[in-house]
């Protein structure tokens, strides 16, 4: 029998940055995964860091996370994970995007938000001269920008194990159960044991949180990205479409990284996600639109990873309802790399304290029983 303070079930970011807050502060902390850190939508996102576009609920988290440790991921956790503040971009092209743009800035500054600003034609051209013409303009927010997720992953990882942290990969979570005020997890062949638990399963979080006694709506699905050939440099700032589904940078080394919630089918059960190019090319159109040079590049990688998206797309963050000592922090609908230092904050601010400084009401467990019974 392991036994620990903690145990934390799923070790993508959301998992790892937990272990590592917690670990630093004296607990003695288990990190269990079915497969291996970052598998799948840790490892199978764009790297957006990214305040831009965001739910009002996850603005002040994500301006938390951003400001207080993605501009100091190296002193964090050792490694810069390939962090740029390159800025990003989200392009208007045409009035009906400029009207829904403006709308969303006054929308922040109503609820004291400032971060968005709204630039012109003239300045979208001289951050990205290279831009098709019809653009007309866009939101802009010059301290997001974007990493690496496998150098993210690695960095936590390093960082937890650091930290204490016990972590068994290839040991997938068969059943939880309460007894005598301890958790008691069985995996095959190993069991675990622990008075409190914390869940970062990721799109298999539903089921954990049904044992624990949350019923939550989450939906596995596949998420996928592509990456194109090397190409002269071209553009410097992450770039999203107020229109259309987008997220799009170009790497140092020349590669252009697309991604903007590439949904394909998902196998939960077997864990994977195929890659459908059918779906992809709606976002290449998308990017040889507003980059008309681009046409005749080829797309050298694509794959794919399974994530956990909510019916109101903003995750779960918080305690459990029906369990003492439980807590959950899944659901991201494809966004939640750039939450994730702050989450792991939150989550160890919640098992040490039974609460937190930051505004996770929004994201309880049991809104949507709470609706049902409304």
């Amino acid at each position: 029998m392991n036994t620990s303070d903690v145990i934390i079930v799923g070790s993508g970011l959301q998992g790892l940055s937990t272990a590592v807050h917690l670990g630093r502060r004296g607990v003695r902390v288990t990190l269990i995964e079915a497969e291996y850190c970052g598998r799948h939508s840790s490892g199978v996102n764009a790297g957006g860091v990214r305040s831009l576009g965001r739910h009002l609920a996850e603005i002040p988290l994500s301006l938390a996370a951003r400001d207080q440790i993605w501009h100091n991921l190296k002193d964090f956790i050792g490694h810069d994970g390939g962090f740029v503040r390159s800025g990003q971009l989200q392009v208007a092209e045409n009035e009906a995007d400029v009207i829904k743009s403006k709308e969303r800035i006054a929308l922040l500054e109503s609820h004291g938000f400032t971060h968005e600003k709204w630039i012109g034609q003239e300045e979208v051209r001289e951050l990205v001269p290279s831009i098709s013409p019809h653009v007309v303009g866009g939101i802009w927010v010059k301290d997001d920008g974007y990493a690496y997720p496998y150098h993210v992953v690695t960095g936590f990882r390093l960082a937890a194990e650091q930290a204490g942290v016990v972590i068994h990969e290839l040991t997938r979570v068969r059943t939880v159960k309460r007894e005598n005020g301890l958790w008691h997890v069985e995996c095959d062949g190993k069991r675990f044991q622990a008075p409190k638990l914390v869940n970062t399963a990721g799109a298999w979080s539903g089921e954990l949180a049904r044992q624990i006694g949350d019923e939550v709506p989450i939906k596995p699905d596949g998420l996928m990205l592509m990456v194109t050939q090397r190409v002269a440099p071209f553009v410097k700032p992450t770039l999203g479409a107020m229109g259309r589904a987008l997220s799009f940078k170009q790497f140092a080394n020349g590669t252009v990284v697309i991604g903007g919630s590439l949904r394909c089918d998902a196998n939960p059960v077997q864990r994977y996600a195929p890659v459908d190019l059918s779906r992809m090319k709606k976002s290449a159109v998308t990017v040889t639109d507003l980059f008309p040079h681009l046409r005749n590049i080829q797309v050298v990688r694509a794959w794919g990873g399974v994530e956990g998206f909510m019916p109101d797309e903003i995750p779960v963050i918080g305690p459990s309802v029906a369990s003492p000592d439980a807590f959950h922090a899944f659901g991201f609908s494809a966004h939640g790399f750039e939450l994730s230092p702050i989450i792991g904050q939150i989550m160890a601010d919640l098992v040490e304290h039974g609460k937190t400084s930051l505004p996770i009401h929004p994201f309880r467990v049991d809104r949507f029983t709470q609706q049902e019974n409304s």
